[in-house]
């Protein structure tokens, strides 16, 4: 069986702050990493669910809905366009995600300062894609009328994330989740709406181009990778994949599409998916010698014995890949987040 080679944080971790975040994924894993997030403290703990709140403070734009819908005092009602604005007229406020990355960046290079957190590693950014947001809080003709108008916002944050970090210590990973509810046609219907006709002509044309675009925006001395994902609410996806073909579609479309390198993938792995049917259509992944493949098969209900029966699985297709969780843990239940760092170290060497 092959040991798989280094982890991967796919973003949120539970745990209160960065500092703490930052402080115990580096004591814990240490050299397994080649990147440390910030655990998406604050209000990105539930990845996109802040941004209604501050777009919808935008002039053209309003909520749907008289009361709130709080989640641990986020608004999770959707957004539409006022009658009569032009979505190409508005201008949506900073959307969070710079501010959140100059703030972490600080506390990251004075734990490297101090040595907590090793030489070398890069300080790890998450942001999501325009469509991820977009059909998750709009509806309808909005959709396609305010994705650019969003895409425009998110690129500003990134300009302004690469403006102020140091490159070489940099790295910007895209989340791409939503796009799957689309393209699996289920999941999201009842929450976020299943009708997307009139927004895309042919979807496995345009998503995967589309994300391309936005790792192509990445300065090319930024590392950059993108996280493939089914979704994560009450830890369960929002469908289950039957095996890791359209992962793997995906990925192939969206590396066909780039202009500069991509320096990882990640991809889940369902817990209950030890099996080699869900690992072979890996085979066909065009992955270069420069891009590292991640597998998202560390699970917490069933730790290390669980991820080494889906590493065995997996061995027999990609011979080289690292270990990560299928998706973020900033909603694992409270007590678990160590035990889940410690499984990515028992099961993975690190880098050399």
């Amino acid at each position: 069986m092959t040991q798989p080679q280094g982890a991967h944080l796919v973003g949120s971790i539970n745990f209160d702050d960065a500092e703490k975040t930052m402080r115990t994924a580096a004591g814990l894993l240490g050299r397994h990493l080649k990147r440390i997030p910030d655990g998406e403290v604050g209000p990105r703990f539930h990845w996109i669910l802040f941004q209604p709140d501050v777009i919808g403070q935008a002039e053209g734009l309003e909520r749907i809905g008289d009361e709130p819908v709080l989640v641990r005092g986020l608004d999770a009602r959707p957004v539409r366009i006022a009658d009569g604005v032009d979505a190409a007229s508005i201008v949506l406020p900073p959307l969070g995600y710079a501010d959140a990355a100059l703030e972490s960046y600080a506390v990251f290079t004075r734990l490297r300062d101090e040595g907590a957190i090793p030489a070398g590693v890069r300080f790890q950014v998450s942001l999501p894609t325009p469509v991820g947001v977009v059909a998750a809080f709009f509806r309808g003709e909005d959709r396609p009328a305010i994705e650019p108008v969003y895409a425009v916002a998110l690129l500003g944050e990134l300009q302004r994330i690469t403006a102020a970090i140091p490159h070489g210590d940099l790295a910007i990973q895209w989340d791409v989740a939503t796009e799957f509810a689309v393209l699996e046609s289920g999941g999201y219907e009842e929450t976020f709406g299943g009708d997307y006709s009139g927004w895309f002509d042919d979807q496995w044309t345009e998503l995967p181009s589309r994300v391309a675009a936005l790792v192509n925006a990445v300065p090319t001395d930024v590392e950059v990778g993108v996280h493939l994902c089914y979704g994560d609410a009450g830890e369960k996806h929002f469908i289950e994949p039957t095996d890791a073909a359209n992962l793997t579609r995906f990925a192939n479309a969206l590396l066909s599409s780039l202009d500069r390198p991509l320096t990882w993938v990640h991809l889940p792995v369902p817990i209950e998916r030890d099996d080699a049917a869900y690992f072979a259509p890996l085979a066909e992944l065009a992955l270069t010698g420069d891009t590292e493949l991640y597998l998202g098969l560390v699970h917490r209900e069933d730790g290390a014995e669980g991820a080494a029966r889906r590493i065995a699985a997996a061995s027999g297709v990609v011979p080289a890949f690292g270990v990560a969780t299928e998706c973020g843990i900033g909603r694992a239940p409270d007590g678990t987040t160590e035990g889940i760092l410690r499984t990515h170290a028992e099961v993975a060497a690190a880098w050399r």
